[in-house]
């Protein structure tokens, strides 16, 4: 098996990114948007080590959970990996992605319960991020290629609701009427870099990335915006860095800095930085389930609470609720909904969960911690104060199966650190706390990605 080799394989199974694996005599082959059961004819890219990665030239025999995606650009755009494959099929992958994932990493046999569907297959983000640049010397607004900062050209996604359609011309009418370039990461040279845009109950918060503090015939993307939005703010984020943050110091050119929303009978706030989940449907479920694993009793701490709607439908069922963030922005908009919702039993603290959870697990004593982290988990030092201190029940909410299982692992203590702080499997097993409850959820339909809820129960 060499570079360029065009083979006819069999698909066996499904990789961990979604891509068909085939088991031949002589290595294991990686090929993108291939289903088990599927014949095809792959060419071979890539050789190292007896592993192969290959590209579909034809589907000889093609699976009966086979479907046509809906994205001119899918495979060449890096957002999705399943638009190919029927959605039941989909939610069944991500069921075993949780479990696979919980074996591998942690050494764990557990059984998640089926994944939960999402309502909407497609249509379901309420936030938009597109990068702005240049492709053959045009201006060029799209996604990124997989594992690349290339921009792939896109007029719509269909993920996102139809006013990204009109959003994306608009942007372009305005970049060309006003002589404004895309950034091009190569030479630091460009205007506009990237629009973000997130909905909140029919008002939409919109912030433009650029490398300029002031643009001529702004009034002008107003105007265009105007057409396609009702109500919506305004934000300009100056960044002529050569980094690739996304938004920083978003600043306010028109409209509201906050938009209210309701959800679960609480009002909530949120502004252009605030952490929503991008599947109101599926995030509903998912806090309702999350809050239902709390008892009237409990004193609950939320780490990573984002604008505060799960503490706040926490403190409406507990004693006594906490949320901890590091976003001033976000611990702001919590305040607010304090107030707006008269949860006195609230408390926001605005830091690091490694600053400021210790103190609050030793003042409440046998709390309920809630973690929902970003992608890179939990650290390390907060599970191990954790663990110090033994709440009664944890529960974590992950979009990333990989550091879920790993910190569900050291919290059960199937991992433990070597001498090298290295995590290994222990051989000790399980301590302190046990899985009782696997939950995935679909919040991102036709990707790899998966949300899922854990519950971890003390001894």
């Amino acid at each position: 098996m060499q570079k360029n080799d065009l083979l006819e394989m069999t698909c066996d199974a499904l990789g961990t990114n979604g891509e068909g694996v085939c088991r031949l005599q002589d290595g294991t082959v990686f090929v993108p948007c291939l289903l088990p059961g599927e014949k095809a004819e792959v060419r071979i890219l890539k050789v190292k080590d007896g592993v192969a990665y290959g590209k579909a030239e034809e589907i000889v025999i093609p699976a009966e959970d086979r479907v046509r995606p809906k994205c001119p650009v899918f495979q060449r755009c890096g957002g999705c990996q399943l638009q190919h494959m029927r959605y039941r099929s989909q939610l069944r992958f991500k069921t075993e992605l949780v479990r696979n994932a919980f074996k591998k990493i942690a050494g764990l046999d557990v059984s998640p319960e089926p994944c939960e569907r999402s309502e909407k297959e497609y249509g379901y983000r309420n936030k938009l991020q597109m990068p702005v640049g240049v492709v053959k010397g045009e201006n060029a607004i799209g996604f990124y290629a997989e594992r690349t900062h290339r921009i792939v050209k896109t007029d719509e996604c269909p993920l996102h609701p139809e006013w990204s359609k009109p959003l994306i011309a608009a942007l372009y009418r305005f970049m060309e009427k006003c002589g404004l370039d895309g950034y091009d990461e190569e030479t630091g040279r460009g205007h506009i870099r990237n629009i973000t845009v997130r909905e909140l109950k029919n008002r939409y918060l919109i912030t433009l990335v650029t490398t300029l503090d002031e643009i001529k015939g702004i009034d002008y993307l107003y105007y265009l915006l105007g057409e396609i939005f009702r109500e919506y703010s305004f934000f300009l984020s100056v960044n002529r860095g050569r980094d690739n943050v996304v938004v920083k110091e978003p600043r306010l050119l028109r409209g509201k800095p906050f938009y209210e929303g309701m959800e679960n009978c609480i009002v909530y706030e949120a502004g252009a930085s605030t952490f929503l989940q991008v599947n109101e449907d599926v995030r509903s479920r998912l806090y309702e389930r999350a809050v239902s694993l709390f008892a009237p009793e409990d004193v609950a701490i939320d780490c990573y609470a984002g604008g505060g709607l799960l503490t706040a439908m926490l403190a409406r069922k507990c004693r006594r609720a906490y949320g901890i963030e590091v976003v001033p922005e976000a611990s702001l908009c919590a305040e607010e909904l304090k107030r707006k919702n008269g949860l006195n039993n609230m408390t926001d603290l605005c830091g690091k969960v490694e600053e400021k959870l210790a103190s609050v697990l030793e003042a409440e004593g046998d709390a309920v911690v809630l973690f929902d982290p970003p992608r890179a988990g939990v650290d390390r030092g907060v599970l191990k104060t954790v663990l110090g201190h033994g709440p009664r029940k944890i529960v974590y909410i992950s979009c990333n199966p990989a550091t879920l299982a790993r910190d569900v692992g050291i919290l059960t203590g199937s991992l433990a650190e070597n001498e090298g702080r290295e995590l290994v499997k222990s051989e000790k097993g399980a301590t302190m706390y046990e899985v009782s409850l696997v939950q995935p959820y679909d919040m991102f339909p036709q990707t790899r990605h998966v949300e899922t809820l854990v519950l971890l129960s003390r001894k």
